[in-house]
């Protein structure tokens, strides 16, 4: 198993097929135009290969950021495994590489939001002791 981060043109553009099932909504070419964009933001987006692959089979889109309510903090924006790819660990594997990477920047906390209709991902959340600790809002502006 390998984690790394994708910053190559290339190497984002391997993510989309996983992050597809994530974020339908985006084609490949607009993926590439926003993820190249949140880089220069503190962006990044890690993928995690299987040892017997050489395809991303599980991807995190994320930021560091320092805020009053959590101190240092690492935001997970996106975290998805490919659906045929489940049930492997995974996920838990590149969650686990999450926590690592907070810790070594000096994060207190993780967090992340997820869709009120992902509920399997709900689950494994909890199994990873992931804690409900608020709503989220939102108010579509167009």
């Amino acid at each position: 198993m390998k984690i790394a981060i994708a910053e190559s043109v290339q190497a984002i553009e391997a993510c989309f097929p996983v992050m597809f099932a994530l974020r339908p909504h985006l084609t490949a070419e607009v993926f590439v135009e926003r993820v190249r964009q949140q880089q220069s933001q503190g962006y990044r987006l890690a993928y995690l290969e299987a040892a017997e692959q050489s395809v991303a089979v599980a991807v995190a889109g994320f930021r560091i950021g320092n805020n009053l309510a959590w101190g240092k903090f690492l935001y997970v924006d996106d975290l998805v495994t490919a659906a045929e790819q489940r049930s492997h660990g995974y996920g838990k594997a590149l969650l686990n590489w999450l926590n690592e990477y907070a810790i070594q920047e000096g994060c207190l906390q993780l967090h992340l939001d997820s869709g009120t209709q992902r509920k399997e991902a709900h689950r494994f959340y909890e199994r990873e002791q992931l804690a409900v600790t608020g709503f989220h809002f939102a108010r579509n502006l167009q």
